[in-house]
């Protein structure tokens, strides 16, 4: 039953193969590159590995444009580089998940060729279409200000067709029992290959019912039923994690009552409110996210994250909020991206502040569920605002000061390295940070260490804990009669805070801290005084006198007070 549920407990690694790592010089990253770079990762400590879409492509969304769903792009290699790949992770004991991108296909692929060829087409139903043109065109659209509209008209046939992406990208009509099956054989060729799941992109759409006379979309939660009771059947520990940015009500219709549809699901209301968070230093309104999404099934689990391939969407915030984290992480116009959300990587907007990008992995590895990293992040790469849209926070990885960062030997990549100004690759690069027993890198190679070792983040139930100071945040896990304790200062201040562990006995009198040997024993009442010094955090293991019997390692002298940082 762990194993089925690896998931609960692991530590994800999100990639684009076309950024990674380029082993033949044309300036394109491939599975023998990548496959070059798994000691690395596993190194790293990360349990699984999230690759983008690879699959062949026109390339005009950064291969969310799917022409074939059972091939490689020939930039990366072929199937049998892909297969070689799977292994080496199943040897160093790394699962793989990939991209299910099955919301809409590019324009060039086969199905929608065949579509347009003729109103007759058997594959004419596979997507959406109207005789005329649809009421209301210009709404619901995924890129407001850089898209015109859903509907396009299609010269070849003489009808308007459905995207609710860019004008390439044509949805799928999901109804179809047709185009659900091909979506089922997908799954299914993927698994064979050594895939242990998806990541399922636009998953509110993929079930939404489209159509021109569709006012109101309603969603059809029978699908993830559907696709869940397939991949137990093929492969009893696959998972989905979902890309559903949906309000928390609709959570449970997600996750399904009874945990027997997605697996996973990315947080992203807590999200945006840990960003407020980080902001603003005040933590009450993230409190309130954790509590708003805290139901869900045993079995299921939230995938935590703190940048990705797209923009840092904020549209869940109030406008006061949006507005201030606007402010405080891309208050300039072209750092920002439709009308709502920020394009810029977490380093930058973080200032390179060393103290606050601890403070927030600290915060993504304590808060319920599965942290999602980005690559690059590890070494606090940065952005190049030059590029359009979101392309600025998808540069190549920085292996070392080699020309083109050591991502390739060819005269050009395929998006340009970032060799400029305080992120260029001279200085932030994975070989420089190798050496540093005290770099962003080993900094991270060590928390994801911890991370794993404290499985109470993700099998047990959480309990944030009152400080009386919006400025810190803290919260507890208890899981089979063990609990641990995280505590965190967003201000940029010290900060002395009094508070009660909250667990029976004696149970939370000593506070065993995990990263350094600061311990912490409560004073009278059980209560235990921290100061924290500024962006400052701590990770204990609560124990009471049976503890202090196992532990005999730990000081009974232990002080009150940890002060400071890991």
């Amino acid at each position: 039953m762990i194993d089925d549920l690896w998931y609960k407990n692991g530590v994800f690694y999100c990639l684009s193969v076309a950024t990674y790592m380029d082993s033949n010089g044309d300036g394109v990253g491939d599975f023998k590159g990548l496959l070059r770079r798994l000691d690395y990762l596993h190194g790293l400590g990360v349990t699984a590995i999230w690759l983008m879409p690879f699959q062949p492509s026109p390339m005009r969304d950064d291969g969310y444009d799917i022409s074939d769903y059972y091939g490689v792009d020939p930039r990366y290699g072929t199937l049998g580089d892909f297969v070689e790949f799977t292994h080496g992770c199943q040897q160093r004991g790394i699962r793989v998940i990939i991209d299910l991108v099955v919301n809409h296909t590019s324009d060039q692929h086969p199905w929608f060729k065949q579509a347009r060829s003729s109103k007759g087409s058997p594959y004419r139903d596979w997507y959406v279409w109207s005789d005329k043109k649809p009421a209301h065109p210009n709404t619901g659209m995924v890129f407001p200000g850089v898209q015109k509209s859903t509907w396009t008209r299609d010269k070849a046939s003489g009808g308007w067709y459905f995207h609710r992406f860019y004008d390439f990208q044509p949805d799928l009509n999901t109804s179809n029992p047709h185009v659900q099956a091909e979506i089922l054989k997908i799954m299914g060729f993927w698994i064979q290959l050594g895939v242990s799941g998806f990541r399922m992109d636009a998953v509110p759409f993929v079930i939404a019912t489209k159509g021109p006379k569709v006012k109101k979309p309603v969603e059809q939660y029978d699908m993830l039923r559907s696709l869940r009771e397939f991949l137990q059947w093929r492969q009893g520990n696959a998972i989905i994690l979902a890309e559903a940015n949906v309000l928390p009500e609709t959570d449970m219709e997600y996750f399904g009552r009874d945990g027997d549809r997605m697996h996973m699901m990315f947080n992203f209301q807590v999200n945006q409110h840990l960003f407020y968070a980080l902001a603003s230093a005040d933590s009450r309104p993230l409190a309130k996210s954790l509590a708003a999404t805290k139901p869900r099934p045993a079995t299921a689990q939230w995938g935590l994250f703190l940048r990705n391939h797209d923009e840092l969407d904020l549209g869940r915030l109030a406008k006061q909020q949006r507005d201030l984290v606007f402010k405080a992480f891309g208050p300039d116009k072209d750092m920002q991206l439709y009308d709502r959300g920020i394009r810029r990587r977490l380093a930058p907007m973080l200032g390179g502040d060393r103290r606050r990008l601890e403070l927030a992995y600290s915060l993504m590895c304590t808060l319920p569920g599965t942290p999602v990293i980005r690559y690059g992040d590890e070494i606090a790469m940065g952005d190049n605002l030059d590029l359009p849209e979101r392309n600025c926070a998808r540069t190549p990885m920085q292996w070392s000061t080699e020309p083109h960062a050591g991502f390739t030997e060819g005269e050009g990549p395929c998006l340009p390295v970032i060799d400029k100004g305080p992120y260029g690759y001279e200085h932030v690069n994975v070989a420089k940070q190798r050496r540093d027993p005290n770099s962003m890198l080993n900094w991270t190679e060590r928390i994801i260490r911890m991370r794993k070792e404290v499985p109470e983040v993700g099998w047990g139930d959480f309990k944030v804990i009152v400080t009386r100071d919006p400025c810190v945040f803290a919260i507890r896990y208890d899981w089979r009669n063990n609990s641990v304790l995280f505590v965190h200062n967003l201000d940029d201040a010290p900060r002395e805070v009094t508070f009660e562990v909250g667990l029976h006995d004696t149970a939370g009198e000593l506070l065993v801290n995990l990263l350094t040997e600061d311990h912490s024993r409560a004073s009278g009442r059980g209560k235990h005084t921290l100061l924290l010094e500024a962006y400052g955090y701590r990770w204990y293991r609560c124990g009471g006198l049976d503890y202090l019997l196992k532990r005999s390692d730990i000081d009974a002298d232990a002080p009150r007070c940890a002060s400071r940082r890991a």
